[in-house]
């Protein structure tokens, strides 16, 4: 009996051994309160601002300050969405406005993906989200101009798209467009309130007529504004595509800043932020800085 009883212990034990010797299956707690800000800064003169550290950025939330914890300059892969004006009145410039919507695609990372919405009298997804530059290339080439402009609806289903659909933490929508929303059945309210409940930032390029010019703008500037994200008003097709090179270099350049928020409580209320960039010591640059003003804190 004694033999035995040695013997059963003997196995236990070797079992417990191999089982410390199994690699263990991998775990990653996640921090579901860390708040993630994409924030670009340049100078005076629009020029991209590197080399800034954690100790130049300075973040507040409803008022009180609050620790980074997370600190990155580096170009991370980005979940893209092309909404495309295919009115009537895009017709002459359309050609030239896809060739630039894919010089953005192409200055981006190559691991970004990329989905096309076009939208005339409504709005519609034309391809989801890929890495393949000629599938895109068929898609924006087969689109054929007509009707009005649903500008709101396209906004509306491509930012559903990207939170049902994103592979990327950091997403991003180019709005292309010439003129003022005409046939939409949402409103610029709703618009407004889904971007702020969104974690996408909006970039719009509005090569906008002169009778619309001053209504469209500032209701496609506040849409962008509410994202962190900016828009441009260029005089021609030559300036859009500018604007959209640039916009496709910032995007790569951005810092990454995150934080867990001192007030932890789960209330569904608006959360304001400011982030505050202090110029490197000795230098006298006036700096713009661009990110996303505030967020809904989750319900419980």
């Amino acid at each position: 009996m004694k033999l035995l009883a040695r013997l059963l212990i003997l196995c236990l034990m070797a079992g417990i051994l191999r089982a410390q010797d199994e690699p263990q299956p991998f775990s990653l707690n996640v921090n579901s309160d860390l708040m993630e800000l994409h924030v670009s800064v340049v100078d005076e003169k629009e020029r991209t601002v590197g080399g800034l550290t954690r100790d130049n950025f300075q973040v507040t939330e409803n008022g009180i300050t609050q620790k980074i914890t997370v600190f990155k300059h580096e170009d991370i892969p980005v979940s893209l969405g092309l909404v495309l004006d295919n009115s009537r009145s895009i017709e002459p410039r359309k050609a030239r406005l896809d060739a630039a919507a894919l010089s953005f695609v192409r200055q981006s990372n190559p691991d970004d993906e990329t989905f096309v919405v076009h939208f005339d009298f409504d709005a519609r997804l034309d391809r989801d989200f890929t890495k393949n530059l000629p599938e895109l290339e068929q898609s924006l080439a087969a689109s054929k101009p007509f009707g009005q402009t649903a500008i709101y609806d396209a906004l509306l289903l491509a930012l559903n798209h990207m939170n049902q659909a994103a592979s990327h933490q950091k997403k991003a929508l180019l709005l292309v467009t010439d003129g003022l929303d005409n046939v939409s059945k949402a409103k610029l309210s709703q618009v407004l309130d889904a971007v702020k409940r969104s974690r996408v930032t909006i970039i719009v390029v509005g090569l906008l007529s002169a009778d619309e010019g001053e209504k469209a703008e500032d209701s496609l500037t506040k849409i962008a504004e509410a994202s962190g994200g900016r828009a441009y008003f260029p005089d021609d097709v030559d300036q859009a595509r500018s604007y959209m090179e640039k916009t496709a270099r910032d995007l790569r350049t951005q810092y990454t800043i995150g934080y867990v928020p001192t007030e932890t409580v789960h209330d569904g209320s608006w959360r304001s932020v400011r982030v505050n960039v202090i110029p490197p010591a000795g230098t006298k640059m006036q700096l713009v800085v661009d990110y996303r003003h505030g967020y809904y804190r989750p319900d419980p």
